[in-house]
């Protein structure tokens, strides 16, 4: 992960488990599910930091009890242009609606890249705050998530309830 000057990070308990936060002077660069495959480890380069990401701290709890539709962060999240321009794409689906990997590909601009929206989607760095979470199949299935589809499932639950 690129960054300027020292990386923070703290972590979060919500009701999908413990997420870690990391970001520097640019912004938000990472919330990472602390179950599961994917897990990451802060850098021994890293500094505790809990007050640095009170906001954002703030806006993922309102987020879990339903009262927080649209996040409203600074993100600095790295990635190749595609994967920012997805990125953006996946900011603009509403809350508790879903959309397609194809709807996102032809949003981007390249139709026939859902392929290439599904790596990038599995590349977000700041899920939930960036809802890759809404993207699912063609055909309504849900498919693969960082975080694990249980996760996936739980956070669509939580939109549909709070609708």
């Amino acid at each position: 992960m690129k960054h300027s000057g020292p990386l923070a990070y703290t972590s979060l308990d919500t009701p999908i488990g413990s997420l870690l936060l990391a970001g520097d002077d640019r912004g938000l660069r990472l919330i990472n599910f602390q179950t599961g495959k994917h897990r990451i480890r802060p850098d021994r380069s890293w500094r505790l930091d809990e007050r640095r990401f009170a906001d954002a701290i703030g806006q993922i709890e309102a987020y879990f009890a339903g009262e927080l539709r649209s996040f409203n962060l600074r993100l600095a999240p790295d990635g190749t242009p595609f994967q920012l321009k997805v990125w953006n794409a996946l900011l603009t689906i509403p809350y508790g609606e879903t959309v397609s990997y194809g709807e996102v590909a032809r949003r981007v601009g390249n139709a026939r890249a859902s392929r290439a929206v599904g790596a990038a989607n599995g590349g977000n760095p700041l899920p939930i705050v960036i809802p890759c979470h809404r993207v699912i199949g063609a055909d309504g299935t849900l498919t693969g998530y960082g975080g694990g589809l249980r996760i996936k499932e739980a956070l669509l639950a939580l939109e549909r309830a709070h609708r």
